[in-house]
């Protein structure tokens, strides 16, 4: 994956740690929807060019190229966390980028080669994509991210809430 922006690491624990980078990942978003594209394209042209299955076919395409990340957002007075699944995967396959009030968790491994020619699967795909909207915003550069079986877990310390200014009335 392309490096945009500053990375900042975690302390070192006993859990591996992942990288967490500040900012856009436009380009690894682009590519990802090309490849998409491409793939529901492709499944198009198998179903005879069927119009009105536009959805079903990017759908399709889509779940064949990006495994589901279920995840979990919990809240304190001080931070979020977030929790997602992310199985198979390594701290050097994930990227977690991070916007002020947006995480973004990508990944991407590769393939393991096979002999013979696969009829069928359920094996989870090689990459992954997720984008977080935060209900607030955070302090980017005190983001860290860690990776313990199969579970990466981020944690973001929420900004300095706006401080409320009362209006004083003057008498004329």
């Amino acid at each position: 994956m392309q490096t945009q922006g500053p990375v900042t690491e975690t302390q070192p624990t006993p859990e591996e740690s992942v990288r967490v980078r500040i900012g856009a990942l436009t380009d690894d978003v682009k590519e990802t929807f090309e490849t998409i594209a491409r793939r529901a394209f492709d499944i198009f042209e198998r179903k005879g060019r069927a119009l009105g299955h536009a959805l079903a076919d990017w759908l399709e395409a889509e779940a064949q190229f990006l495994h589901p990340v279920h995840l979990e957002l919990s809240e304190t007075d001080e931070a979020y966390t977030i929790r997602a699944e992310v199985p198979g995967f390594t701290a050097g396959e994930l990227d977690v980028r991070i916007e002020p009030q947006k995480v973004t968790i990508t990944g991407k491994r590769e393939a393991e080669e096979k002999e013979a020619k696969r009829i069928y699967s359920e094996w989870p795909s090689n990459r992954i994509l997720r984008t977080i909207e935060l209900p607030a915003k955070v302090k980017v550069e005190k983001a860290s991210a860690t990776l313990k079986d199969g579970i990466l877990r981020v944690a973001l310390s929420k900004a300095s809430p706006a401080k409320k200014v009362t209006i004083e009335t003057r008498a004329a």
